[in-house]
């Protein structure tokens, strides 16, 4: 069996990205901070016939996620496809609030470095050697299209994280040529599971598996962002009602 490991995964995309790889195979381990949250999706997917595997862990801890991904592969063997997509909750906005482009400060964007590079790096570094040495493996890294693709003054903080984190695989996809690793970043302009065909959690999934089998593309955009998107701000999962 192959194995999948989420990082950040949630009952929309993580969950859909889970479908997806285990319809093909794939052992599923999903990787996020909260347990319950993690258990909720593996559950769902328990009751599809998906062999899947909770390792809670916060990206930010980073020996905390080390020991998440070395007991996924203790448990489920060597991680053939490593998905990388964490989000904050509500909570973190509260502690780290997003900032416009007017509006950043150096303090601003240190958490979000911490989140989305730095955390990306420390996991993507984890089974980098071990996919070299086999000479195969795949890393599909996740950010808002903010990143480079599209312009979102609203988020400037996060953009600047995320920009880095988009430059980091881009340069990574080139440098992996000939080695049997792929690499790639996945941009989202979308709010998943609110918008269009094309922001539906299935049809995402069905696009990183065409990411993963046919190996070409450096990034792909999704686009299915209304016009009005930025008047609208965040995503609704984001904002306490």
């Amino acid at each position: 069996m192959s194995t999948i490991a989420i990082v950040g995964a949630g009952p929309q995309l993580g969950r859909a990205i889970g479908q997806r790889f285990a319809a093909e195979g794939f052992d599923v381990a999903l990787i996020a901070r909260n347990r319950t949250t993690l258990e909720d999706v593996a559950d769902s997917l328990s009751e599809e016939g998906v062999r899947s595997e909770v390792f809670p862990a916060d990206v930010t801890d980073r020996p905390a996620l080390h020991a998440a991904l070395t007991a996924a592969e203790e448990q489920l063997g060597p991680i053939d496809v490593l998905e990388y997509s964490p989000a904050p909750s509500p909570a973190d906005l509260r502690t780290a609030p997003i900032v416009e482009a007017t509006k950043v400060t150096v303090d601003s964007v240190l958490d979000q470095l911490d989140l989305y590079l730095l955390g990306g790096v420390a996991a993507v570094q984890h089974v980098l050697p071990g996919m070299l040495e086999r000479g195969t493996g795949t890393v599909l890294v996740t950010s808002g299209a903010g990143s480079g693709p599209i312009i979102a003054p609203h988020v400037a903080n996060v953009q600047i994280a995320t920009g880095g984190m988009r430059n980091w695989i881009l340069n990574l996809h080139a440098a992996l040529s000939g080695t049997g690793v792929y690499a790639a970043h996945v941009a989202i302009a979308a709010y998943i599971g609110q918008g269009g065909h094309d922001s539906q959690p299935r049809t995402l999934a069905d696009a990183y598996w065409r990411l993963h089998t046919e190996r070409a593309e450096a990034e792909l955009l999704v686009q299915d962002l209304p016009a009005d998107y930025l008047e609208r701000g965040l995503a609704d999962k984001f904002v306490e009602s």
